[in-house]
């Protein structure tokens, strides 16, 4: 079994691992998926390098690669890490701070091109132009097709539109891209419960909750559906 302290510094050189990551998006507010405000028309660009860890983690075992992850699998073990330490996480505070390294890290494509096409629907979605956003939007999963914040910024942008079954089908591509983006959960639950699929949208609450125990009103969600459940029922 990993020691308290084997853990401690491998928590610390994941979040070193990701700290330079573009903020191409911006840092999203703590609301609900549905309600996430639009990201900064002008995303900060990404340092080269990442910042050097604090002192007291600066010792061999610390020290990782000081560029961000050049490969998809090196992405994947990073969010896998990221997961685990999430679902683990002993208060919200905790969970916070994982999630915020987390949704970085999702933001990195690895291509300048995506990138570029990312920030441009950005500036599009901030100036409330749907139309613009989901044809640069397009052009992303169209690059890449295994980036699945592609698939779930386009999402957004559906379920803004009221329609609701390219968004539905949008998360799910981003699900089986990414089956712990908690966002892409929250998305599709408040979907099946504005739709009338209560079960449904308990069973994905029910996932949202394990890979985020705390997750903002996931919890209440949870109870609330469980009841009009038992209700449907009787």
């Amino acid at each position: 079994m990993m020691s308290t302290e084997s853990s401690r510094r491998r928590w610390t050189a994941v979040k070193v691992a990701v700290a330079g990551l573009s903020l191409a998006w911006g840092t999203l507010s703590y609301q609900a998926w549905a309600q996430q405000p639009p990201p900064p028309a002008d995303p900060p660009v990404a340092p080269e390098a990442i910042p050097a860890p604090p002192a007291d983690a600066d010792t061999p075992s610390n020290r990782l690669t000081d560029r961000v992850p050049s490969t998809a699998d090196e992405k994947s073990k990073l969010l896998g890490d990221l997961y685990a330490h999430l679902a683990a996480a002993d208060s919200a505070e905790a969970a916070k701070k994982i999630q915020a390294t987390i949704e970085r890290l999702w933001t990195h494509s690895g291509s300048d091109t995506v990138g570029l096409l990312m920030q441009r629907a950005s500036k599009a979605l901030g100036a409330k132009d749907h139309e613009t956003a989901i044809k640069f939007l397009d052009y992303v999963v169209l690059l890449a097709p295994d980036y699945a914040e592609g698939f779930n910024r386009r999402a957004y942008i559906h379920f803004a539109r009221n329609d609701m079954a390219s968004a539905v089908g949008d998360l799910r591509r981003t699900l089986a891209l990414e089956p712990n983006h908690f966002r892409a959960l929250d998305g599709l639950a408040q979907i099946w419960r504005q739709t009338g699929n209560a079960k449904g949208a308990l069973n994905v609450v029910k996932q949202l909750l394990e890979v985020h125990p705390y997750w903002e009103g996931a919890e209440r969600m949870a109870e609330e559906l469980a009841r009009e459940v038992e209700g449907q029922g009787i």
